[in-house]
């Protein structure tokens, strides 16, 4: 049973509880990853967890320094106008990939799914199981659709900010949503 409360000295605990969220995700995927194993490996009581992250998708965006709140993301996709979905998107991804901050964590993230099995299947199943699931579910959308859709704004991604081809690289956003939005617009809406 781990022990409750503070460690005595100087703590370093919210760093203890990542570096055991990245073990038990790495080993058991996030599937069989629970609040509760990684609080054993961490040596802390799993309310601590909470405190730190919220909850398990939160603990694992952390854990993989995910350069946003998926919560986030859920909420921009499924409110508003089901007519402006695509805009949306492009204009939330667009804007996480032009900040340098996140975009490093992107361009991280994607070195590390890329020559990593064990990492892309961990965010794989992440992606397909919670994000995937819970965005289809609301917009009421197949999940192949919704990996169309993922698909373009990755593709986007990859094209504009790690090739840099122009003259996608330098276009305008805005220029960019009004030529891309309908292509992923028809992908929700068939």
């Amino acid at each position: 049973m781990a022990r409750t409360g503070r460690r005595p000295g100087q703590t370093e605990t919210r760093e203890h509880i990542l570096a055991a969220a990245r073990n038990q995700f790495g080993q058991r995927g996030y599937d069989g990853t629970t609040i509760r194993g990684i609080a054993a490996e961490a040596g802390v009581n799993p309310a601590l967890i909470h405190h730190f992250f919220g909850t398990k998708e939160q603990v694992f965006a952390a854990a993989l320094q995910l350069p946003v709140d998926p919560t986030v993301v859920l909420a921009t996709i499924t409110e508003g106008p089901r007519g402006e979905i695509a805009q949306r998107i492009l204009r939330l991804f667009l804007s996480l990939w032009r900040e340098p901050e996140t975009r490093q964590s992107f361009l991280a993230l994607v070195r590390s799914v890329s020559t990593n099995e064990q990492a892309a299947g961990t965010l794989r199943q992440f992606l397909e199981q919670v994000m995937l699931t819970r965005v289809a579910d609301a917009l009421g959308i197949s999940r192949l659709r919704l990996t169309g859709v993922m698909s373009q704004v990755m593709g986007i991604a990859m094209v504009r900010y790690i090739i840099r081809a122009e003259p996608l690289a330098s276009a305008e956003e805005d220029e960019l949503v009004a030529l891309v939005a309908p292509v992923i617009q028809h992908y929700i809406d068939g």
